[in-house]
């Protein structure tokens, strides 16, 4: 017999359905054992040795896995194809190594991208060894993250009585959330005024104008300060009269954009859907383990743990004949569209952006096997994926140019008009694309002032971060890997250190008091440069490029330095 072992059971369930009577499935239900939190399970003195320990939820199904493991004569760890997953299998291996079940055995590690049938056959087809280097990747974060909360965490409790424990990403996402606060609370408001000047032609037409210029002065944001300064401009544009001198039209161009990674999937499930992080990756992982339809348990989506920008050329070859057989030629680009700008840092980038793994598959299709929330992401992922292979949509903007007499005072009025859809017939982007303005047919020659529209305005402190706004600061700063976002957010609630108001984190008292402990007193670990650079070197051990004790070894020296002087202050 050939035994798999994947980590879920939704997994498993559905890979047994592929796989026949020869295989057996069993699931590990995620990590089997973790470094217990006491001291010493990771010893800086011996080359950072870890001692692991199976929690008391593993132990049941480990029990399982051993059966089955003295029964068959292979094993195939099919754990996720990213860092984790690679650190789920090769658990697995040593555990069942110390206990002696392996010898004359063969053992073997498939990947698949997704969970439908072709590619879990071409995955057991194709088997290779557990990489090394991304499980030293995985030991290093994992060393870290045990050695910055295992040493400032009790400092904590005894400087700060009633606070929980400090973590090395966490900490640095709730800086940020607490730095926001202090702009907030400094942010001194500013009065301005804008203007438009409503113009009326002869035929009765109004057209709304924006000011560009008033006796030669280009006219900005801060402009007019107060209501007297709209006055003096009012009686200066009365002083004038006023000729329609220019009406300009260009075909402007709106290109879709790329298909989902983890986080922009995150970002844009959060302002579209209303789904927080966790959620959205709840539901996403349902879909890439398998929904039942008519009986086949079937994988919907690639997998969502991504930083990939791109997507296979097989599947955009299938959403080509899918645009052109079910919309026409004409929303079909004439070459595939690529998206991989921006190279993402590490090993996951090797992974497709996520897309359904079958297009033909519509939401509306499939609508009645999915809860109300699963279609709702199915048909987010489904439409932007598709999008990203389709023509760009094509808008005439119109500009009208209004000039007086002595062409030193100058308003504009800009309106588009959709002339062709082309991805928007799919995918709504998230610019405002229905709120065209358009404009009145026009012809040149004068017009007279119908009404002036002024309006007072106070510039506004920038908002606190929502649980997609801080995904994409904390992507942009490079803190964090798609797989961690949604449990840093859930950590920082769930400690208290921060509160959602109205889909917004406001830190609590506890979580300014925190941040500004850790600030002052362990600088460097919460800066985001000294942050970013630690993911970059892990990495780095990923591609081979350092080994991962050097990385342990230089952030140890400073940081127990650092930790040992802290000891010693007075609270």
């Amino acid at each position: 017999m050939n035994l798999v072992i994947v980590e879920s059971p939704a997994k498993a369930k559905t890979i047994n359905k592929y796989l026949g009577d020869e295989y057996k499935v069993l699931a590990s239900y995620g990590h089997i054992r973790d470094l217990p939190s006491k001291n010493g399970s990771v010893d800086p003195e011996q080359d950072f040795k870890m001692e692991w320990e199976v929690d008391s939820f593993s132990k049941k199904y480990l029990k399982e896995i051993t059966d089955a493991v003295k029964e068959s004569s292979k094993i195939i760890l099919a754990t996720d194809p990213d860092r984790e997953g690679e650190a789920i299998a090769w658990h697995v291996k040593e555990y069942l190594n110390e206990k002696k079940l392996l010898k004359d055995k063969e053992i073997e590690r498939v990947v698949f991208n997704e969970i439908t049938k072709k590619a879990v056959t071409h995955g057991i087809e194709n088997p290779r060894q557990i990489e090394p280097l991304l499980v030293d990747a995985y030991m290093a974060r994992r060393a870290l993250d045990y050695l910055v909360g295992f040493n400032i965490s009790p400092i904590l409790w005894t400087k700060l009585p009633g606070s929980k424990s400090a973590g090395r990403v966490q900490s640095v996402a709730l800086k940020l959330i607490t730095e926001r606060e202090h702009e907030i609370e400094a942010f001194i408001p500013k009065e301005y005024w804008s203007l438009n000047v409503k113009f009326k032609d002869k035929n009765n037409n109004i057209i709304i104008s924006n000011i560009f210029k008033i006796n030669s002065k280009k006219i900005e944001k801060f402009s007019f300060r107060n209501k007297n300064e709209i006055n003096r401009a009012k009686d200066e544009i009365k002083s004038k009269k006023f000729n329609i001198t220019d009406i300009s039209t260009k075909i402007v161009n709106r290109n879709p954009l790329g298909p989902f990674t983890t986080s922009t999937l995150q970002q844009v499930s959060s302002g579209k859907l209303g789904f927080g992080a966790s959620r959205t990756m709840q539901l996403a992982q349902k879909l890439y383990q398998g929904i039942e339809i008519e009986g086949e348990t079937v994988g919907l989506i690639t997998y969502m743990r991504t930083d990939g920008t791109n997507i296979s050329e097989e599947a955009v070859s299938t959403f080509r004949k899918y645009i052109e057989d079910q919309h026409g030629k004409n929303y079909l680009p004439q070459n595939p569209l690529s998206y991989s700008g921006k190279k993402a840092k590490n090993a996951q980038e090797a992974h497709e952006a996520i897309r359904p793994t079958e297009i033909s598959r519509t939401p509306s299709s499939i609508k009645k096997y999915l809860s109300t929330d699963q279609f709702k992401l199915y048909n987010l992922i489904w439409s932007r994926a598709l999008a990203s292979q389709m023509e760009s949509a094509k808008f005439d903007r119109n500009t009208v140019t209004i000039s007086s007499d002595d062409t030193k005072t100058i308003c504009k009025a800009t309106g588009s008009v959709i002339k062709f859809d082309g991805f928007l017939k799919i995918y709504k982007s998230e610019n405002k694309d229905s709120e065209e303005n358009i404009l009145p047919q026009m012809t040149k020659g004068t017009v007279e002032i119908d009404d002036f529209i002024d309006e007072q305005h106070y510039t506004q402190p920038p908002p606190r971060y929502s649980e997609a706004s801080l995904v994409k600061k904390l992507e942009e700063l490079g803190i964090g890997r798609p797989s961690t976002y949604a449990s840093i957010i859930s950590v920082i609630s769930t400690r208290g250190y921060a509160e959602t108001i109205n889909k917004r984190f406001h830190p609590t008292d506890r979580g300014k008091l925190i941040t500004a402990f850790l600030e002052k007193l362990f600088t460097q670990y919460v800066d985001y440069n000294f942050t970013a650079k630690l993911e970059d070197q892990l990495d780095e051990i990923t591609s081979g490029k350092i080994e991962w004790i050097n990385v342990l070894d230089e952030f140890w020296k400073s940081f127990n330095n650092n930790v040992q002087s802290v000891k010693e202050k007075r609270t």
